[in-house]
């Protein structure tokens, strides 16, 4: 079946759904609504959609009617809300009206039997669920999948949900790849301690001190505005076509995360917008062969697979961020920010971390922007497309559908606060910065005397 282009709106009384599938014949039509679940039924199309309130169906409602322009190819689907006047919110959110109910909605009972005397009565009852859920909704109940670990395969990427990507990387030009071909079996802790290592290695003091000395550069990234920022947060973001139709070829999944996977989704959240703020100021939003490369490389989650975690032992709780999560899950962006990009300087990582905290303040909606922004730069290179099915294709699915604006402001106002220092980063930044004030300070003192001697 075929998911079809399809755009939402309403009024005071009804939602308006308007689906574009054409070449079909009115006739074969089936739309069903219960409470606020609306499928729409019309070969080869099909279309399911949760809304946050419910419906009435025709059947209900004389208000309720769906047309047919075949000129256009479009069907309207008027339905009336159950309560009038109620809003209907993030009717632009694709992926949320296409996500399953959550799983609280819908929890499947379990009945305890005994093995012996009912065996073919469990194999009956679960071939009556199958054919149950395929007859009304096609979908099954969720049950969270328990990984086992039988070899020493590693798991990695969005809710670790992801392997195998990377069994053949020594034949591919992965220049970002940091684990090598050890990445499909590498333990946290080890990918940490090699992405540190490769940190150390490639942070060049030289590289640094001549940045920290190349002030009109700099000043020119320092002073440049992000269009979602200057724009503004009270205005209203109108998704593209192009924009609307990355949103229905994103993966249809459901997510079920604790409290605690939930929390660290958020941090790296916020490390790879870093990465993305750090590709459009360097670039004026203007993107280049190499930002894939750039993306990837300030990014811990993409070239070390080592995302922000938090320990279970932490005595805080995980409905909040505390400046010490923060910190210690962006010092690594501002490492990466120093050791490898073109431009290496701190007020540069500063003003990325900013950037960060405006665009969370913005809402999922920015932010959504922003991941599909990156998802079409990664998705366009020919080896680091790979990053955005394990990483960006998900948390532009997740953003949508579980993310909340309240836990977005929450951690933009905490990035906002959280001041790191030069001696947090682990290199001698402040001593570096001084040696390179004295080097300038003495070619000075030489023009002045060379001066002097031809006058």
């Amino acid at each position: 079946m075929i998911t079809p282009r399809f755009s939402c709106s309403q009024n005071d009384s009804s939602l308006i759904i308007s689906v574009y599938c054409p070449s079909v014949r009115a006739s074969d039509v089936e739309i069903h609504v219960e409470g606020p679940l609306f499928t729409l039924h019309i070969n080869p199309y099909f279309l399911r959609l949760n809304f946050p309130h419910n419906l009435l169906d025709d059947d209900d409602d004389d208000a309720s009617s769906a047309t047919y322009d075949p000129s256009s190819g479009y069907l309207t689907v008027i339905l009336s809300k159950e309560v009038k006047g109620q809003e209907f919110k993030d009717l632009d959110l694709l992926a949320r009206l296409l996500a399953t109910p959550t799983a609280s909605t819908r929890q499947p009972s379990i009945e305890v039997l005994s093995t012996s005397a009912t065996t073919e009565r469990g194999r009956s009852a679960e071939r009556d669920e199958i054919l149950d859920a395929a007859r009304n909704d096609w979908r099954l109940p969720h049950v969270p999948e328990v990984q086992i670990e039988t070899s020493s395969q590693a798991w990695y990427g969005f809710l670790n949900m992801h392997s195998g990507y990377f069994r053949h990387v020594k034949h591919s030009e992965n220049e970002i790849n940091e684990l090598g071909p050890d990445a499909e079996t590498c333990r946290v802790d080890e990918r940490r301690e090699h992405r540190i290592g490769n940190e150390d290695r490639k942070f060049d003091a030289e590289h640094y001190m001549a940045d920290y000395l190349e002030t009109d550069v700099i000043q020119d990234l320092l002073q440049w505005d992000h269009p979602s920022l200057s724009a503004g947060r009270a205005k209203e973001i109108q998704f593209t076509d192009e924009e609307k139709l990355a949103m229905l070829n994103l993966p249809r999944k459901e997510y079920l995360a604790t409290s605690q996977q939930t929390h660290d989704l958020y941090l790296t959240l916020a490390t790879i917008l870093f990465s993305y703020a750090y590709e459009s100021r360097t670039t004026q939003h203007d993107p280049t062969p190499e930002s894939a490369w750039t993306i990837c490389n300030l990014t811990p989650a993409f070239s070390a697979l080592d995302p922000p975690t938090s320990s279970a032992a932490e005595k805080e709780s995980f409905d909040k961020f505390t400046h010490d999560r923060i910190r210690k899950a962006l010092i690594p962006s501002y490492r990466r920010s120093l050791a490898f990009p073109l431009y290496r300087s701190f007020a540069l990582a500063d003003a990325c971390w900013q950037d960060v905290a405006k665009l969370l303040s913005g809402g999922k909606r920015i932010v959504f922007r922003c991941l599909l922004e990156m998802k079409m730069i990664l998705d366009h290179h020919e080896v680091y497309y790979v990053y955005s099915k394990i990483w960006v294709d998900d948390f532009c699915v997740w953003i949508q559908a579980c993310a909340s604006d309240d836990a977005l402001a929450q951690l933009a106002t905490c990035i906002a606060e959280t001041d790191i220092k030069k001696g947090d980063i682990g290199w001698d930044l402040e001593g570096l910065e001084k040696m390179a004030r004295a080097e300038l300070e003495r070619e000075i003192d030489s023009d002045d005397e060379s001066i002097g001697d031809i006058g």
